[in-house]
């Protein structure tokens, strides 16, 4: 196995600089997880390492066989499940292609064909040939894609299962190393599980982005973080990390801080005794001023939104009861005459595998949807804000990012509204910016600073992790706890989950259930085996 060497790399995109002559080596046998702020450059360098893009100067050298997670969910549509996959190994898959071809001349193979012939069985029993449809089998059942698709070209397939396949696609073969960004999205808890005890025994080179904690600490040897115009390496998972860096800025800080007033005073001595009978102490002043250097800090990219959803008006202690509610699609149950009595202060989690109803089930709340039966009746002096699964839905694209705010409060002054877009990272400038030109990320910020702005006693939060970065999931997690009000969450986040439901609603084999306790608690009572379903 070979490592990845990057020497002297830079990179820079409409003016801002990226990279700044990085030289780093990923090793092999150790897993690297790939951390920094939206816009830091994490997809940019994957791109330079797998040659999609290039550097502006310096270079970066993987070894012969990388394999790359893919974006392109169209690209192998006609393509069967099965030979998509073995396609992750180019030279076998080019030698079985190639057989293919020779063999179907039947009786017109010239001896020079039957030399190639072997020549090509040598390629396939070394790449594992014979065993190849049966090993590319085993990685798509672990990654949760059914025997019955194995055989249907990727057009014929649901579109998550598409991003199965390309995952699958990577890790055939064998390679040297692996580059995959957001491997975890669209898995179930199952498939994640799967995938990194996969990863755990993989021998290669693997450098991985992805917004789970859980599986960066889970998954990953060393942190590999995008700071200071360059990428420094820590050992350990994702939790290792902030607290070695903390530490080591702090230090440095600390030490500058030390130096500061170390030159001050020895500047206040020559000042008072240059002209005077001490010329040989001013002269050593003046020596130790030179090797007393402040270190050069560049500013930290690394922008922690402030989150804090404070309430204007607490809610009565019954929050919303549920009566006998049903609602139905013609393929899905979503609930049936379902009963619940939500108190004040409840934080539920909404767990469920992908089309079981978990939208559905906020836009019931919210009152987006009406149920086919039963009631959902609002306690006194509640104020729900939601923010929908769909994003940018909600945000009309021909205003500005400081009117759109502003249009939810007109009593706020512009200050108000400013330093309310500066805590969740529009600062200056960036508050004129057109909504339609927002990232998936900025709109999740711009409406969290809405919510903050509202200060609604009840959050209906549906996926609000999506296109945060690692940063900005932390901040949401801990606003989430402080918060004094009433939260319904769904989310695949098992780190947020955890860490702030005292309640979970889970959509099970056997219905929507409604479980008083923490998922831990709802784990230990109902059984590990419902991990292999609850999450999308």
């Amino acid at each position: 196995m070979a490592n990845i060497s990057i020497n002297n790399l830079s990179k820079a995109f409409g003016g801002k600089k990226l990279f700044e002559e990085v030289t780093v080596t990923f090793k092999a046998g150790n897993r690297y997880g790939l951390t920094g702020p939206n816009g830091a450059g994490k997809t940019t360098f994957m791109r330079i390492v797998s040659g999609q893009i290039d550097p502006d100067t310096g270079s970066a050298n993987p070894p012969r066989r990388l394999s790359v997670l893919e974006q392109d969910h169209f690209a192998y549509d006609e393509a069967r499940v099965l030979d998509c996959v073995m396609m992750g190994n180019r030279p076998l898959w080019d030698a079985l292609q190639e057989k293919e071809v020779l063999l179907a001349k039947g009786e017109d193979l010239t001896d020079e064909d039957g030399m190639k012939l072997g020549e090509l069985e040598g390629v396939i029993a070394e790449e594992d040939g014979y065993t190849a449809e049966s090993d590319a089998a085993t990685l798509l059942s672990g990654l949760g894609v059914v025997d019955a698709l194995h055989d249907k070209k990727l057009a014929e397939i649901p579109a998550s299962y598409k991003v199965r396949t390309l995952l699958a696609k990577a890790l055939f073969g064998k390679p040297d190393a692996l580059l995959l960004d957001e491997p975890t999205n669209n898995l179930d808890l199952e498939s994640i599980r799967w995938l990194e005890k996969f990863l755990e025994d993989y021998e290669g080179v693997l450098i991985t982005i992805s917004h789970d904690r859980h599986f960066i600490n889970a998954v990953c040897t060393h942190i590999a973080d995008i700071d200071y115009e360059t990428i420094i390496l820590y050992p350990g998972g994702y939790d290792d990390m902030v607290q070695a860096k903390v530490g080591i800025r702090s230090r440095l800080e600390h030490e500058n801080t030390e130096r500061e007033k170390k030159i001050a005073q020895l500047q206040d001595f020559v000042q008072r005794f240059s002209a005077g009978t001490r010329a040989s102490q001013v002269q050593s002043r003046k020596k130790q001023i030179e090797k007393l250097k402040v270190v050069d800090l560049k500013r930290s990219n690394i922008a922690r939104p402030f989150i804090r959803f404070d309430i204007k008006q607490p809610s009565g202690k019954r929050v919303v009861e549920l009566k006998g509610v049903d609602k139905r699609w013609p393929d899905v149950m979503v609930c049936d005459e379902m009963d619940s009595l939500v108190m004040k202060g409840d934080k539920i989690g909404i767990i469920g595998t992908t089309g079981v109803g978990k939208t559905t089930l906020c836009e019931l709340l919210t009152g987006r949807l009406q149920p086919d039966h039963g009631e959902i009746e609002w306690g006194h002096n509640t104020s729900v804000g939601y923010l929908p699964q769909d994003h940018r839905s909600t945000i009309p694209d021909d205003t500005t990012v400081a009117e759109y705010l502003h249009s939810f409060d007109r009593d706020a002054d512009k200050q108000t509204i400013r330093s309310l877009l500066g805590r969740m990272l529009f600062r200056g400038e960036e508050g004129d910016k057109p909504t339609k030109a927002l990232s998936g990320g900025e709109a999740v910020r711009l409406i969290f600073s809405r919510l903050m702005l509202q200060g609604d006693n009840v959050l209906v939060l549906d996926d609000p992790t999506t296109h945060l970065d690692l940063e900005s999931i932390l901040a949401l997690g801990e606003a989430l706890e402080q918060y004094e009000g009433t939260v319904f969450m769904v989310t695949h986040d098992r780190e947020l989950i955890e860490s702030v439901c005292n309640r979970i609603w889970a959509f099970t084999p056997n219905g929507l259930i409604d479980f008083p306790g923490t998922y831990e608690e709802f784990l230990e009572k109902d059984g590990q085996q419902f991990e292999a379903r609850a999450w999308r």
